[in-house]
C-alpha cells in the first residue's frame, strides 16, 4: 500500500504559514533545502492539494519553464510537477484543469484509501495545511515530513490543528541544513496511546 506523507514547512513555533497568505519569504530555502525537497518528492508519483493550494501552484508553477528568471531547481521543480499526478480535494470547484489532475469533491476517507491502494510510488501532501489538519483527524497521514525554520512567527496557520485525540509520531530521521533549519521525518504510530 502506498504511503501517504504530508510535507510542510514549519516556524519553529509551530506555524506552516503567516498571517499573509504566500508569504513564503520565512521559510530557509537553499540548495540544502532543495536537495531536501527532492529527496522527499523522489518517494511520490501522486501530490495530494486542497483547493487553495491547488489553484496557488496552478497560477505559477506551469509559467515557470518560459520564465528567464527560473533557477534550474525551480524548472526541474516544474517538469516533475507537470508530469506528476494531482488529485485536489475541494467542493466547491467543478473541475481541476491542469495537467494529470483529478477532483475528490466527497467522500474523502474513502477516496483516500482508495488513492493508497492503487499501484505506484507514495502520494504526498504539498503544503494544504487545512487539508493536513483533515487527514490528520481521520488518521490517513502515515508520515509527517517538514522543515523546521529558525523564525518564529507569533501567529498564523498552526502545523496542527486542535486535535480528537494525540497523535503518536517516531522520529526516523533528522536533518540539520547550514541556514539553520532541521529537516525532521516522522512516522505515525497507529494503536499507541
Amino acid at each position: 500500500m502506498r504511503k501517504l506523507i504530508s510535507f510542510l514547512h514549519s516556524s519553529v513555533d509551530g506555524f506552516v504559514q503567516s498571517k499573509e497568505p504566500w508569504d513564503l519569504g520565512w521559510i530557509s530555502y537553499d540548495k540544502d533545502l532543495e536537495a531536501y525537497a527532492r529527496e522527499v518528492l523522489s518517494t511520490a508519483d501522486t501530490v495530494l492539494w486542497g483547493r487553495v493550494t491547488y489553484l496557488g501552484m496552478y497560477s505559477y508553477w506551469p509559467s515557470v519553464p518560459a520564465n528567464p528568471e527560473s533557477s534550474q531547481h525551480e524548472r526541474d521543480h516544474a517538469a516533475w510537477i507537470e508530469k506528476t499526478a494531482k488529485v485536489v480535494v475541494s467542493t466547491t470547484l467543478d473541475k481541476a484543469e491542469w495537467n494529470n489532475s483529478r477532483l475528490i469533491k466527497d467522500n474523502l476517507e474513502t477516496e483516500i484509501v482508495k488513492l493508497k491502494q492503487q499501484e505506484g510510488k507514495d502520494i504526498v501532501i504539498l503544503g494544504s495545511p487545512g487539508l493536513t489538519h483533515s487527514l490528520t483527524q481521520l488518521g490517513s497521514i502515515d508520515e509527517y515530513r517538514m522543515t523546521l525554520n529558525p523564525v518564529a512567527l507569533g501567529s498564523g496557520v498552526p502545523l496542527f490543528n486542535p486535535l480528537a485525540q494525540r497523535l503518536k509520531l517516531k522520529l526516523v530521521q533528522t536533518k540539520t541544513f547550514d541556514s539553520g533549519a532541521l529537516g525532521l521525518h516522522y512516522q505515525t504510530q497507529r494503536g499507541e496511546k
